[in-house]
């Protein structure tokens, strides 16, 4: 995933992004790629503590310079999305495992990124919010989300449309 999402380079071969390979891009370019084409959801979500769920799904929007009317509205609108439109001022303290990860669905939701990267987005979760969450990303997938989802658990990868299994760094099998 660290790969991927352009926060990591690989020890071999060549990684291309929009045609060009990620060697070549700047460290400036690849903030750039990471706050506007990709969107990541991690396992412990990844929170800032003091601040509230719209916050912190407004932060993204921030580093790209959008104006705060604009914001707002879309803030407002991936919170709806994830279901949490009455919890927009609530601290991440003040909400469950499940909802604060529907926060970082939404933080990740509100840049419009061609590509999600979720890592383990269940991993800390019981499975009656993990079906939840699945059914988010499985709704999100039907609208024209691109997903990679990394986990460990084999019946949250039964749900994916092709499983990609990796080991020690190779590729060992791909279903579909």
């Amino acid at each position: 995933m660290n790969i991927i999402g352009c926060l990591d380079t690989a020890d071999d071969g060549l990684y291309f992004l929009d045609g060009v390979p990620i060697d070549d891009y700047t460290e400036n370019e690849l903030a750039r790629v990471r706050n506007n084409k990709i969107g990541f959801v991690f396992q412990n979500f990844n929170l800032i503590p003091k601040m509230s769920a719209a916050e912190n799904v407004e932060l993204p929007l921030i580093y790209q310079g959008v104006r705060r009317s604009e914001r707002q509205e879309r803030v407002m609108a991936a919170l709806e999305r994830v279901g949490l439109t009455k919890r927009a001022k609530h601290q991440p303290t003040e909400l469950s495992g499940g909802q604060q990860q529907r926060v970082a669905i939404a933080r990740a939701l509100v840049t419009k990124p061609s590509l999600i990267l979720a890592d383990e987005p269940t991993g800390n979760l019981d499975s009656h919010t993990t079906r939840d969450i699945m059914d988010m990303f499985c709704d999100l997938h039907e609208q024209g989300n691109t997903i990679v989802l990394i986990t460990h658990d084999n019946d949250v990868a039964k749900q994916a449309k092709r499983i990609v299994h990796i080991l020690d760094g190779r590729l060992t099998e791909v279903s579909l």
